[in-house]
């Protein structure tokens, strides 16, 4: 029985060469392709399990493949993006993607990445009356949070906060959605608020606020939740 199924689409032959070997070699069933058409036809016609997708692409854009993958499908993208990109790597996490790799970027850390990805890639329905996330546990008819077992003393705006992170977990929620979807479209753009709120539910629901395990920073970018310690190259602030 093969692996999960990883989409590579990147237009330098060496990064396609160089992906498919360290995947394949470790056990996972991988297609590569040079341009974002390939890449929605093979989404469409094939199961794909993870994608790694490079925003710079001749035709049809890594952003526009993007796009197109959340439309049909909740597939984990990994987006690979070159220096000085900030703007457009946001752009491809407001659109959808789940992750993102600077090059130049070390296999070690790919790979790290793709195994989280995969670990998380599940599937919480919005009506559930509870939610277990790794430490954490949320019952939403009373509206009440558990980490470890302890409960978890949180106002109304706080326990909306952790159960969104909750529900996107693994994933890097950027500022202006997080802001939009819990406070209201008027306050998309207040990223300081949002700083000092974040520092506050770390102070409730983290063993070490001061270095936070949980809830990690992706400087310019938001906050992403993980359910345990941080795999390499996650941020903390």
């Amino acid at each position: 029985m093969s692996g999960p199924h990883i989409l590579v689409v990147d237009d330098e032959p060496a990064i396609r060469r160089a992906l498919y070997a360290n995947l394949a070699a470790r056990g996972y069933e991988v297609t590569a392709v040079e341009t974002g058409e390939e890449a929605m036809q093979q989404a469409e016609a094939r199961r794909i399990d993870l994608v790694i997708l490079d925003l710079m692409l001749p035709g049809l854009s890594g952003l526009d493949v993007c796009r197109g993958l959340r439309a049909m499908s909740s597939v984990p993208i990994l987006v690979l993006s070159g220096h000085g990109e900030e703007r457009i790597k946001v752009r491809a996490l407001d659109l959808g993607a789940d992750d993102y790799l600077t090059k130049p970027f070390g296999i070690d850390e790919l790979l790290a990445r793709v195994r989280a990805l995969l670990r998380r890639r599940v599937t919480i329905p919005a009506t559930a009356d509870t939610l277990e996330v790794g430490a954490f546990a949320v019952d939403f008819d009373t509206r009440q949070a558990r980490r470890d077992d302890i409960p978890l003393d949180l106002t109304r705006r706080e326990f909306d906060v952790l159960v969104y992170l909750l529900r996107h977990v693994g994933r890097i929620v950027i500022h202006r959605l997080l802001l939009a979807e819990v406070w209201g479209p008027e306050y998309d753009s207040e990223t300081q608020y949002l700083r000092v709120f974040i520092n506050r539910l770390r102070r409730k629901i983290e063993p070490e606020p001061a270095h936070p395990r949980y809830i990690l920073t992706e400087p310019g970018m938001g906050y992403r939740l993980v359910p345990g310690p941080p795999i390499d190259g996650d941020a903390a602030e």
